[in-house]
């Protein structure tokens, strides 16, 4: 992503323009797009104020009103599976935003170590294929 353009620079920009530069010859000069400076010159209108703005956020996390529920299931059951909290939140999010969700609270997922061989466990009944076990922990 490109770097905004400096303070001093607007500020040049900016006094030769209320000189009575043409925003034409100053997109030339500074080597700028004539876009950015009508926005600049609308930002300096609006907001009084022309330092470069903060990027935008984002949407804002779909599991952030439910941060205590999520809590509350990891403390009861910490060996479930993501598809299990799923589950047992009842709303529709994917299995990535769940474990991003969990990313964000620290919480990390340990996986149980397996026990035996992997032929001994095939032998059980076991084809591999399930959900695996996860254990959370803070």
């Amino acid at each position: 992503m490109a770097k905004a353009y400096s303070t001093d620079l607007r500020l040049r920009v900016l006094a030769d323009y209320d000189n009575g530069v043409r925003l034409v010859n100053l997109a030339d000069r500074y080597r700028v797009s004539e876009r950015w400076l009508y926005k600049l010159l609308r930002q300096r209108k609006e907001t009084r104020c022309i330092e470069p703005r903060r990027g935008r956020t984002g949407p804002k996390p779909k599991l952030a009103a439910h941060e205590n529920r999520l809590r509350e299931l990891i403390d009861a059951v910490p060996d479930a599976t993501l598809e299990e909290l799923k589950q047992k939140l009842g709303l529709g999010v994917s299995i990535t935003t769940l474990w991003r969700a969990l990313r964000d609270l620290g919480v990390t997922l340990k996986k149980s170590a397996p026990r035996g061989r992997a032929s001994s466990l095939l032998a059980c009944g076991d084809s591999g294929t399930g959900p695996e076990k996860v254990c959370f922990s803070r």
